[in-house]
C-alpha cells in the first residue's frame, strides 16, 4: 500500500474528471486510519479492508468522481466493507494487544493501547458509530446514512458504547478525547 501512503495529491483543476491515483494519495492515508480503528487496531486487516474497499471505488470511479462528495462515498464504502466482513466471519484471524514496533507522536502510549483496547471490546456497530462520530466528525444523521441506521439508533449506540468506554477508562475523558487519542 506504498501509494496510500504518499503525499497530498495535486489539485484537480474545475471540470475536469480527477484520476483515481490523485484520489488515493489524498484520501487513502485517511480510510486507512480509519479502517485501523474501525479494526480496534488491527493495521493488517485495515489495508486489506482499504484495499477492498478502494477497488470497489475504482469499479465506479468514473461515477463516484463526479458526486460532490466522493470521499464520504469512499468512506461509506470502507464502513460497509468492514461490516460485511464481520458479518462473513470467514477470517480466523484475531486482534491482539501487541502492536507492530513504530515510531510514535504519542506522549502517552499507554493510553494509546488501553484506548485501542477498549474500542476493540466494542460491537463492530457500535465501534463504527464511534469512529464515524468522533473521529471522522460526522453528525448523527451522516453516521446513520452511512450504517443505513436510524438517527435513534445511531444516538442509543453511540451512548451505550461510550459509557462502555466510560467503564473502562474512567471519567476523565471527554467523548471526544477518546478517540482523537487513538487515532
Amino acid at each position: 500500500m506504498e501509494h496510500i501512503q504518499g503525499a497530498e495529491a495535486p489539485a484537480v483543476a474545475p471540470g475536469t474528471l480527477p484520476d483515481f491515483p490523485a484520489f488515493v494519495a489524498s484520501r487513502g492515508r485517511q480510510l486507512l486510519r480509519t479502517a485501523f480503528l474501525l479494526t480496534g487496531g488491527d493495521a493488517h486487516l485495515a489495508e486489506d479492508l482499504v484495499q477492498e474497499a478502494l477497488g470497489r471505488v475504482f469499479v465506479k470511479w468514473r461515477r463516484i468522481s463526479r458526486m460532490d462528495n466522493p470521499s464520504g462515498y469512499a468512506q461509506t464504502i470502507l464502513v460497509n466493507t468492514f461490516l460485511s466482513h464481520r458479518r462473513r466471519r470467514s477470517s480466523g484471524e484475531r486482534v491482539t494487544d501487541v502492536l507492530p514496533d513504530v515510531a510514535v507522536a504519542d506522549p502517552d502510549p499507554a493510553l494509546r493501547l488501553t484506548l485501542l483496547r477498549a474500542l476493540g471490546e466494542l460491537s463492530e456497530q457500535d465501534r463504527a458509530v464511534l469512529v464515524l462520530r468522533f473521529w471522522e466528525d460526522r453528525s448523527v444523521e451522516e453516521t446513520a446514512a452511512a450504517m443505513r441506521l436510524s438517527s435513534v439508533a445511531v444516538r442509543s449506540r453511540s451512548s451505550r458504547a461510550l459509557a462502555r468506554m466510560r467503564d473502562k477508562l474512567g471519567t476523565g475523558f471527554t467523548d471526544k478525547e477518546v478517540l482523537r487519542h487513538v487515532g
